[in-house]
């Protein structure tokens, strides 16, 4: 159809339209709760292809707007919806004076004449940290989708272009955007009482079956601007330490400045060793440097990285493990990787390289190399290695993590799942940089083999209740 039938098209549905979307309202609230997942409730949002505007209505978020082609279905939003936006307009040449954080294009891909044209439309509406959220169907399900309509079980729809999900990515790529994740959702449309659950919560997320889904999604982002900034980020660098005496000072020597400046916050848990002592002398005897000493006030790495996050000025957020197996010199990478715009979550891989003899012990290496397999899976995004220590963030985007941490709870006494859990719920494009891992030369390791091996396994089963089975 021209873009004009398509108008007339859906102009004649629109009267009906809220009809169908309650004949259809299993995939409907489906499709709801997924963005609900993914729109954070401080978002700015515009819908594309809004419809009558339910989608948009059922968003917690700062600001909504919505757009569509058809002057029906837009007259019918705006009187559902007085408190929404809504315009009539064509998503390939849209003329809106404002940037969202995110813009949803829900089933609407396959209706464009010119798919590249309006992503690349798009990028005039987006800042460098929007994200697009596009899903469509997969015509695996053409011949049944097309059996629907002739069974009036689903509303009739024009003829649309077969796009695969190479297709999309390589559009995406051409307009200046890049995949974050991408996924599949619904092997059920339609209610059956626990079958569908069974199907669509779980079945539908295994691997080979999940190619079987009805719907497609992809997240993406704009493509980082290669333009140097002006003004560089500062940093601070949060060094959390439970007996690492013998570290402290070698810390400091070794920790690069970075950026416009370089803030050091160490964070002491409760030490037998007398490293709060040395890290106040430390302090002491290097006045040039901007250092600050803390004392965390629960137990674990991960209530210490939150005091120091939660103190810290600097733009950018690093942890760096007081024992120095991640060498301090390596930081200017994470640096670098996060500042040209190269990933939004930088994250340590220690298993790139070789491993220096005495680093790492063999369970270790299994236990790291089992877990970035099963993480990998339930984030939708490559880790290779989820434990090491190094991780580094924008102070801006870990606010988002901390206002959302409340979904999953107080559930990390590593904080290292805390934050990737975090960053996959915001949608960050995470970045594995691989580190030469060494041992360390002073003390031993607070990690417990088995009984911190036993609560990463909890960990995973965590991750599959409030992120993948959604």
């Amino acid at each position: 159809m021209t873009k004009e039938e398509l108008k007339l098209f859906f102009d004649g549905k629109a009267a009906a339209r809220d009809r169908w979307t309650k004949r259809g309202s299993y995939y409907h609230r489906d499709l709801s709760r997924f963005m609900k997942f993914l729109v954070p409730a401080g978002a700015s949002v515009l819908d594309v292809g809004c419809s009558t505007g339910d989608l948009l209505a059922s968003l917690v978020a700062k600001r909504k707007a919505g757009l569509d082609l058809s002057p029906e279905t837009i007259k019918i939003a705006r009187a559902k919806y007085p408190a929404i936006n809504f315009y009539e307009m064509d998503a390939e040449y849209i003329s809106l004076n404002e940037k969202f954080d995110y813009i949803l294009l829900s089933d609407v891909v396959g209706f464009f004449e010119d798919v590249q044209n309006a992503f690349t439309g798009l990028r005039a509406i987006s800042h460098n940290r929007t994200k697009l959220v596009i899903t469509y169907y997969s015509h695996l399900w053409e011949p049944l989708l097309r059996l629907a309509e002739i069974l009036h079980l689903k509303m009739k729809q024009p003829v649309q272009n077969w796009l695969s999900k190479n297709d999309i990515e390589n559009l995406l790529t051409l307009s200046g955007f890049e995949v974050v994740k991408k996924g599949e959702r619904i092997l059920i449309p339609k209610y059956i009482p626990l079958l569908s659950s069974l199907f669509n919560k779980f079945l539908a997320k295994l691997p080979l079956i999940r190619k079987l889904c009805l719907v497609n999604y992809v997240i993406a982002r704009p493509r980082p601007s290669t333009v140097e900034t002006v003004v560089r980020p500062s940093v601070t660098v949060v060094i959390p330490a439970r007996n690492e005496n013998g570290n402290i000072e070698e810390a400091v020597k070794r920790v690069p400045s970075m950026g416009a400046h370089t803030e050091i916050i160490f964070v002491e848990g409760h030490s037998t060793d007398d490293t709060l002592g040395e890290m106040d002398r430390v302090k002491s005897l290097y006045p040039d440097k901007d250092i600050k000493v803390m004392v965390q006030d629960g137990k674990g790495k991960g209530d210490a990285v939150r005091k120091g996050f939660g103190a810290a000025t600097g733009d950018i957020l690093m942890i760096l493990d007081a024992d120095l197996t991640v060498r301090p010199e390596e930081l200017p990478k994470f640096y670098e990787a996060i500042v040209s715009g190269t990933g939004e979550f930088i994250n340590g891989s220690r298993l790139v390289y070789q491993l220096e003899e005495d680093s790492m012990r063999i369970l270790n290496i299994f236990g790291n190399k089992f877990f970035s397999l099963m993480f990998s899976w339930l984030l939708d995004q490559r880790l290779k290695d989820t434990l090491c220590g190094t991780k580094v963030v924008w102070r801006t985007d870990y606010t988002l993590i901390a206002d959302g941490r409340s979904f999953f709870g107080d559930f990390d006494p590593f904080g290292d799942y805390d934050l990737l859990f975090g960053a996959a719920k915001i949608n960050l494009k995470i970045i594995d940089l691989p580190i030469r891992y060494q041992a360390r030369t002073y003390g031993t390791t607070n990690i417990s083999r088995f009984r911190h091996g036993w609560l990463l396994l909890q960990m995973c089963f965590f991750a599959m209740r409030k992120i993948k089975f959604i």
